[in-house]
C-alpha cells in the first residue's frame, strides 16, 4: 500500500505545531540570550558552581531549541525529498523518503510526550532511588542492574548523573543506591519509572540453577530548589555520622564522613556517602530531605492518594514492570501494555519507548478522573 505522504507530512506538522507552542521558542531564545550574557560575564568562573550551573543551563536551552527546529527542518527536507520522487518518478528516491518518514514519525512523537509533561514539578531535575526488595541476593543484584539500567539511559541523552549514595549488600549488588539526574524535565520524564520492578531469571546465585523471582523499589523525586521554602527546624533532625563503606562492607573512608539524616515527625531517612567531607554528604542528605518533603506536601494539597514513592513494598502483587529472562525474554509493562523481547537492550538502557507509553497512560488515567 502506497504511502499518503500529503497527510503524513501535515499530520507531522500539526504535532510540530502543538510542541512550538508548548516549547514556546520565543520565551526560550530570551532565555539563552540572557543565559548568554551571564555566560559572558569576565568574573563568570570566580565562583565555579555558579558557572557550571550558568554554563550547563545554555547548553540545555540551546539544545532543546535545536531539537524542535531542527525537527521543523527535517519535515521540509522530507517534502523536498518526497516532490523530487513524485517529478522524477523515482521509486528509490520515494523508498528512501519512506524510511525517512518512519524515523521522523517516531522523533516527532517521542518529542510530543515533552507537551504532556505540565505537572507543577515535571520541569525539574529528578532524584531517584532503588532499593532492593524480595528476592535475597538476587533482589540486590536486581536493584544494581536497575541502577545501570538508569544511569545508561541518562548516558544515551547526554543527561548528567551524580551518584550520592551506594548501599553495597554482602554477598552482591545494591541494598540501596541514591542518584541525581540533572537535565530539564527529568522528573516528568522518569516519575513514570517508580514503583515496584519484578526480575524473573535463573539465579546465578543458586548452585541448583533454579529459577528466581526478585524485586526492587524504584523512587523518583523532584530535586529541591532555592525558592521552594522547606525549612526544617534543627529539631526536627537527627543526624548520625559514620564512616563510608564499599561492597561487601569494605572501607572506603577511614573518616566519619557518611551522613543518614532522619526527619523525625515523617520517619523520612536519607543516607549519604559518596562526598569526600561530612559537610557536603550533610549538604547532599538535606537537599533530598527537602525534595522528598516538597514531594510529601504537594500530594497532602492535592488529597492524592498516592503512597509515597518510597513506601512501596517491592514484592508480589504490585509490580509495575517485569523483566522475565528465563524461560522465555522479554519486558512488560502491566500497567500500559507495553512489551518488548530485548530484554538486554532494555537493561542496558533502551526505555524511551516504555517511558513515553507511560507518560500517555498516566495522562489518560489523568484526564480520566477530571
Amino acid at each position: 500500500m502506497a504511502v499518503d505522504f500529503e497527510t503524513e507530512i501535515k499530520q507531522l506538522r500539526a504535532t510540530m505545531a502543538s510542541v512550538r507552542d508548548v516549547t514556546d521558542l520565543d520565551r526560550l531564545q530570551g532565555t539563552i540570550t540572557a543565559l548568554e550574557e551571564q555566560a559572558s560575564e569576565p568574573d563568570l568562573w570566580d565562583d565555579v558552581d555558579n558557572a557550571q550551573k550558568v554554563t550547563s543551563a545554555l547548553s540545555r536551552a540551546k539544545a532543546e531549541h535545536d531539537k524542535v527546529t531542527g525537527m521543523d527542518a527535517r519535515i521540509d527536507d522530507l517534502e523536498a525529498l518526497v516532490e523530487l520522487g513524485v517529478e522524477e518518478n523515482d521509486a528509490e528516491t520515494l523508498q528512501e523518503a519512506e524510511r525517512d518518514l518512519t524515523k521522523l514519525k517516531k522523533d516527532v512523537e517521542q518529542l510530543e510526550v515533552r507537551t504532556l509533561l505540565n505537572g507543577e514539578y515535571d520541569e525539574r531535575e529528578a532524584v531517584v532511588t532503588i532499593r532492593a526488595g524480595a528476592g535475597g541476593v538476587d533482589a540486590a543484584d536486581f536493584a544494581e542492574m536497575l541502577m545501570r539500567m538508569y544511569l545508561r539511559w541518562a548516558e544515551r541523552h547526554d543527561y548528567p548523573t551524580a551518584v550520592l549514595d551506594t548501599s553495597y549488600a554482602e554477598e552482591a549488588g545494591l541494598k540501596s543506591a541514591t542518584f541525581e539526574v540533572k537535565a530539564p524535565y527529568a522528573f516528568g520524564t522518569l516519575g513514570i519509572e517508580a514503583g515496584t520492578h519484578r526480575l524473573v531469571r535463573i539465579s546465578p546465585f543458586d548452585n541448583q540453577g533454579r529459577r528466581q523471582t526478585s524485586f526492587a523499589a524504584v523512587e523518583v523525586i523532584p530535586l529541591i530548589e532555592s525558592d521552594d521554602s522547606i525549612d526544617i527546624p534543627e529539631t526536627e533532625l537527627k543526624i548520625d555520622v559514620f564512616r563510608s563503606s564499599g561492597p561487601g562492607g569494605q572501607s572506603v573512608n577511614t573518616t566519619d564522613s557518611a551522613v543518614r539524616m532522619t526527619h523525625i515527625p515523617t520517619g523520612i531517612v536519607v543516607s549519604m556517602q559518596n562526598e569526600k567531607s561530612q559537610i557536603q554528604n550533610r549538604a547532599a542528605a538535606l537537599r533530598v530531605l527537602q525534595s522528598r518533603l516538597l514531594l510529601q506536601r504537594k500530594q497532602e494539597e492535592d488529597a492524592m492518594k498516592k503512597e509515597m514513592a518510597g513506601d512501596v513494598k517491592a514484592s508480589w502483587g504490585d509490580q509495575m514492570r517485569s523483566y522475565v529472562l528465563h524461560p522465555y525474554q522479554m519486558v512488560k509493562d502491566l500497567r500500559t501494555g507495553h512489551e518488548v523481547g530485548s530484554t538486554a537492550a532494555v537493561l542496558d538502557g533502551d526505555l524511551d519507548d516504555f517511558i513515553d507509553a507511560g507518560i500517555r497512560w498516566k495522562r489518560a488515567q489523568e484526564k480520566a478522573e477530571d
